[in-house]
This record gives C-alpha cells, structure tokens and sequence, in this order.
C-alpha cells in the first residue's frame, strides 16, 4: 500500500472550463483552497467550509458539488466548471449573469458564484422551473444581502418565462 506523508503533495490533473490544468496538493487539501491558491481562480468563494451556505459550488462532472467538501486529490481526473467558465471566452456575460444584473440578484456578491453555478445547474435539469421549484433549489445558498427575490426574479427571467 502506498502511504503518502501529509505535508507530501501529489499531483492532481483537471478539465477546468474546458481546459486542462494541473498543479500539486496536499492530501487533506480542500478543492476550494486548490482552486483559489494554486489555479489562482478567485471565482469560487469559501464560505463556511461545512457544506451549508453554498458560496462553493461548482459543477464537478455534470454535478452541482460543494466544493468545501471535496479534498483536490479525490478530483484528479475530474471535469470542473467554475463561475469563470460561464461568460463567453470574450467576456460577454451569458443568459443567466445578464438577468442577474438586470434585476439587482447580487449586492455584496459573496454568494453570488454558488448561486449562478447552482441555477446553471439547474435550469440545464429544469428549464421551465415555477417560483417554488426555484425557491426551492435556493434552500441551499444562504444570501444575507438580497432577500432571495430578486434572485428568484433572475433565474425565473433566464428560463425565458
């Protein structure tokens, strides 16, 4: 059996928005702190570290995952969209962060990238969500700036509805 020392690192090789990144990590590494200190991907935000607020998540592998709760070593292979990876390679803001900004979805932003990855996620499932099934997958973020609505506002108006 190998055994790895934690302060050894090991290599952890990723599809992230389309592209093929590598870099070393400590066994006990979060994939938030990963991405943030050595991809420098600042998008991800790190909120509770326990999995309950959301600021977090990302897409791992088609999934809407929490990325406080996954070590960067169990993701070595693993495909990744990050908040990064939903404008256009020129910028340009896709449907969804459009709606965001035309209806006032985000003040201090902290939560914001949880949420915009959470909603990608889930109008990609759902396209056609109502107000409940919305508010509902928003259970999973905690936003102490907004009060939901005009989030809800947001993704309603990104469905097309």
């Amino acid at each position: 059996m190998l055994r790895i020392k934690p302060d050894q690192k090991q290599r952890v090789t990723l599809t992230v928005n389309g592209k093929l990144v590598s870099g070393y990590a400590q066994p006990r590494l979060l994939l938030t702190d990963f991405l943030r200190h050595e991809m420098g991907m600042y998008g991800t935000h790190v909120g509770c570290e326990h999995g309950v607020c959301g600021a977090c998540t990302i897409i791992i592998d088609d999934v809407a995952t929490r990325s406080c709760l996954r070590y960067a070593v169990q993701c070595d292979g693993l495909e990744l969209r990050t908040v990064e990876g939903l404008a256009e390679p020129d910028g340009k803001l896709n449907t969804l962060q459009k709606a965001f900004n035309e209806n006032g979805a985000l003040q201090c932003g902290f939560c914001t990238a949880g949420i915009l990855m959470s909603a990608t996620k889930f109008l990609q499932d759902n396209p056609k969500p109502d107000r409940d099934e919305i508010k509902e997958m928003l259970s999973g973020h905690i936003c102490r700036c907004t009060g939901y609505e005009q989030i809800v506002r947001a993704i309603f108006q990104a469905s097309g509805q």
